[in-house]
């Protein structure tokens, strides 16, 4: 609408500025003609080369085609998974898990300099409780007795950290290795290796679930070092707390909180979001500006008075700083029913039930493919089934199904690559095709906006919706036919469906395997 706009200042009519306009334009071999309609609009007409244009792109790019630079090298802070070392990953941990590691390899892609972070909830009242169940089991006591403690941990993970701790196992986490004492009466000595030994059971299912970290931070440690109590004195010093009826309260009202928050008990203990704001304050002191946390829906409300305290230190911390993605609950169900328990664990589906149920890849479809804010109903038939109904299952075949086409057709990607030519593609005229061009073309924006957006999600979605144009084009059409001209034109195209495939994969953290 250019000339439209234009028309006034031009003192010339809108379709005649738009001749003048089109008269000027350069030849571009994308462009086929332009035409001028109603009131002056100039309507631009692609060629096929416009479209084919992006199997060379593709194949030359190859493993970094979609990558961008928006990120320009800036540091980002992933923190995610963070569960408390309090018994196995469930289900709900392993969302958290691939959303966040998906995140990282987006952000990755993007051009940011990406800091994976595991947050360790290894102080306060659960751990506490932990050591008390497995101190119980230690001295034979089951749930049945009348010394079992109140909310004591029931599942079988505690029978086998009380059997190690006994026989004076020694166990390696991913900062630390200790050494039971076997002594029942050293709660201490009992907590120290149980919190071990469920860190490295929790490694043990990340590196199965292909997720890995730069950084494993203790809660014990902003103790330790003194920095809850530092955080705790600059927020009294600021005159933003006040005391009530013998516990220590921040003004998180005035800051949003629909109402003020105790940060300090009557009985001395801090509440858990205190430590929450100190560790902030760690990660801003790292120089991270730009930070973004991966945790359960469930953490909601604890996003006001973090940032409530952080706001009220005054160290010019920015409102919406850190970034929130939240994930909705994941319901697990086996021939229409839910599964709520796994032995072990004692009550709830771990992570690791779900691997070895229907494999890694699946898993992590799964659990990724719909949007963090919508809860996700995990089928566990549907995940195991090797149909075009399991969707995991239907974008890995249409990759191998291109594998099989090359193997048969004898002829390398290297080889499809050299011979390239613009004659060659411009073949490519069927609307099946043209659609396949299509959908290929979109995916670097889909990879920026997935990034910017911080929904995964979308790569899933994509990803399912090129397998099923893949799929119809190749039920619809013989590659390997005798016309030589339009055979290399339609390997090349497969060519560069297989390496989109895989590269989209690749951001998931799912393998593209070559046979299936």
């Amino acid at each position: 609408n250019i000339a439209m706009l234009l028309a006034k200042q031009a003192q010339r009519a809108p379709r005649e500025l738009a001749q003048l306009i089109v008269d000027a334009l350069p030849i571009s071999p994308y462009i086929d003609h332009t035409s001028i309609a109603g009131p002056g609009f100039i309507n631009f007409f692609l060629n096929t080369a416009a479209t084919t244009a992006i199997i060379p792109t593709i194949l030359q790019a190859g493993d970094t085609f979609g990558h961008n630079k928006s990120g320009n090298g800036q540091k980002v802070h992933v923190e995610f998974v963070s569960a408390n070392p309090t018994g196995p990953l469930h289900v709900g941990h392993g969302r958290g898990a691939v959303v966040g590691d998906c995140l990282c390899r987006l952000l990755t892609a993007s051009g940011w300099q990406v800091s994976r972070e595991f947050y360790y909830n290894d102080a306060g009242a659960q751990i506490h409780r932990l050591a008390l169940s497995v101190q119980a089991r230690c001295r034979q006591s089951t749930p049945d007795d009348q010394d079992w403690p109140d909310d004591a941990y029931c599942g079988d993970y505690i029978i086998d950290i009380a059997q190690d701790y006994l026989a004076g196992k020694t166990l390696h986490a991913a900062d630390k290795t200790i050494t039971a004492t076997g002594d029942i009466n050293d709660l201490d000595a009992i907590q120290a290796f149980a919190v071990t030994f469920l860190r490295h059971e929790q490694d043990l299912d990340l590196q199965a679930f292909a997720v890995s970290f730069d950084h494993f931070f203790l809660e014990s440690s902003l103790y330790t070092s003194g920095k809850v109590d530092q955080t705790v004195q600059r927020l009294i010093d600021n005159g933003k707390t006040y005391e009530q009826e013998g516990a220590l309260w921040l003004k998180t009202s005035d800051y949003g909180d629909d109402k003020d928050r105790v940060m300090r008990k009557s009985d001395g203990h801090y509440t858990y979001f205190v430590a929450d704001v100190a560790y902030h304050v760690d990660k801003w002191e790292r120089g991270y500006r730009t930070v973004i946390n991966e945790q359960g829906a469930d953490h909601h409300s604890t996003i006001t008075r973090v940032r409530a305290g952080l706001q009220a230190l005054a160290m010019g911390i920015p409102k919406k700083w850190p970034q929130y993605v939240l994930h909705q609950m994941v319901t697990v169900t086996r021939g229409g029913q839910e599964v709520k328990i796994s032995k072990r664990a004692g009550d709830y589906v771990t992570l690791r039930d779900l691997i070895d149920s229907v494999g890694r890849d699946a898993t992590r479809y799964f659990l990724v493919a719909r949007a963090t804010s919508s809860q996700l109903t995990f089928d566990i038939d549907l995940a195991r089934s090797q149909s075009n109904d399991n969707p995991v299952y239907y974008i890995q075949y249409a990759h191998a199904r291109v594998c099989s086409v090359l193997e048969k057709a004898q002829v390398s990607a290297e080889a499809i690559v050299s011979t390239l030519n613009e004659a060659s593609l411009e073949r490519l005229s069927e609307d099946a095709e043209k659609g396949l061009l299509k959908t290929l073309a979109a995916f670097p924006e889909q990879m920026l906006t997935a990034s910017q957006t911080l929904a995964p999600h979308r790569i899933a979605h994509y990803l399912h919706q090129l397998a099923a144009d893949f799929h119809h084009y190749y039920n619809g059409h013989i590659i390997l036919i005798d016309d030589q001209v339009l055979r290399d034109a339609r390997l090349a195209l497969v060519l560069a469906v297989r390496q989109v495939i895989a590269n989209g994969l690749r951001l998931l953290g799912i393998t593209a395997p070559e046979r299936m």
